[in-house]
């Protein structure tokens, strides 16, 4: 498949010429790709950043991640450290991407992450409610393979008819109960349970615990046997009795073949749904240059969360990590642009096309990296 040894690539963390004055986000402007550029950018909302994302370009093909962890960030740091090596061993074993390709890669993930799960829940028992969700889209071939477990979400900005306004199209389906469709089919999976799915304070969760249906971990949601034989996690991880598993780890996924009109793809975390509609963040990218735009986008969803609590956007700035939990979510944004050669940074550059892997954590990030085993549990 031509893979390129992958590459890690820092920001500045917003703090350089146009960029914004917050210890808590980070981005890189922009970068090409085999067949356009992209744009990448974090906000860290939560005392640890529970959001990982990578990019992987390669001469033959393009992979991006978008990992939002919750519970704690180990399952997306595990995630960011695994599946893109999954997806290009199970490729290069079967001649190339494919879904099937993309699903294997994701069961394998879950796979070594609940065996790691299963020998350190006994000294870290918390361990059992740590999962993420995980989007992830590929282009190889003139084919966009978009893959999703949970409610981050993939949209793709087109251009509508001959004219030249850009319109949004929605690639990901969000697994989360706010949605009526999810909510019966989970309802379907247990008609013997008429409170599997709650609402509370207006919010819909899975037995009043979780709202997204589908992840990577979770496992005290998967193996409900596990909680059966053990008194102290029924008293501290799982205080309620479920008669099967109410997660799962199966994959929706899109295969589209690409389109001239087709512009760009924005792959980010709720935290920046939560605040922008897919039309606002198509308009945003399809208006805005191509450097910093997914910055833009934070920045948009920030005001946005500055707006909703009445208060100014330079206030959000200012607020320390996990008190800044309270006004919006870690936020994570890819923009993928989808052109029909070589992108533009790297024609003007003449630099090699590579991959970006975001930091671990964007407050203690520095240009050394993080040296924290990712594939380990460090729970504190």
């Amino acid at each position: 498949m031509g893979w390129l040894p992958f590459c890690c690539c820092g920001g500045d963390g917003g703090g350089g010429p146009g960029g914004v004055a917050d210890g808590l986000v980070w981005d890189v402007a922009l970068k090409a790709h085999a067949s356009g550029d992209y744009s990448v950018a974090v906000a860290q909302a939560n005392e640890r950043l529970e959001d990982q994302a990578q990019v992987h370009a390669a001469p033959a093909a393009t992979l991006v991640g978008v990992y939002d962890g919750h519970g704690g960030p180990e399952a997306a740091r595990f995630v960011n450290a695994r599946l893109f090596s999954l997806i290009q061993e199970f490729a290069a074993e079967n001649g190339g991407l494919s879904a099937e390709v993309i699903a294997k890669a994701f069961g394998k993930t879950e796979e070594e992450f609940v065996g790691m799960v299963q020998k350190s829940w006994p000294t870290q028992p918390r361990i059992l409610s740590v999962g993420s969700c995980c989007l992830v889209g590929a282009v190889e071939g003139g084919t966009l393979y978009v893959a999703n477990l949970g409610d981050s979400r993939a949209v793709l900005g087109r251009r509508a008819g001959k004219g030249r306004r850009v319109v949004a199209e929605r690639l990901s389906r969000d697994h989360n109960v706010a949605d009526e469709d999810v909510r019966r089919e989970v309802a379907e999976m247990h008609p013997d349970d008429s409170h599997i799915v709650l609402n509370a304070h207006g919010v819909w969760r899975i037995k009043g615990i979780i709202q997204v249906s589908r992840s990577i971990g979770d496992v005290y949601l998967k193996q409900p046997d596990l909680c059966k034989s053990n008194p102290m996690l029924q008293q501290s991880i799982c205080p309620f009795p479920l008669r099967r598993p109410v997660m799962s780890a199966v994959p929706s996924i899109v295969t589209r073949e690409l389109r001239p009109g087709d512009r760009f793809v924005i792959f980010a975390s709720d935290g920046l749904w939560e605040q922008l509609t897919d039309e606002a963040a198509v308009g945003i990218v399809a208006g805005s240059p191509r450097k910093g735009v997914a910055m833009r986008l934070v920045r948009a969803a920030q005001l946005e969360a500055a707006r909703k609590k009445e208060m100014k956007y330079d206030k959000i700035r200012t607020i320390e990590k996990g008190q800044r939990r309270h006004y919006h979510d870690d936020i994570t944004v890819v923009v993928l642009f989808l052109d029909k050669c070589k992108g533009a940074a790297a024609r003007s550059s003449g630099h090699d096309i590579g991959g970006t892997n975001a930091p671990a954590d964007v407050y203690s990030f520095s240009p050394a990296g993080d040296r924290e085993d990712p594939t380990r549990p460090v729970l504190r």
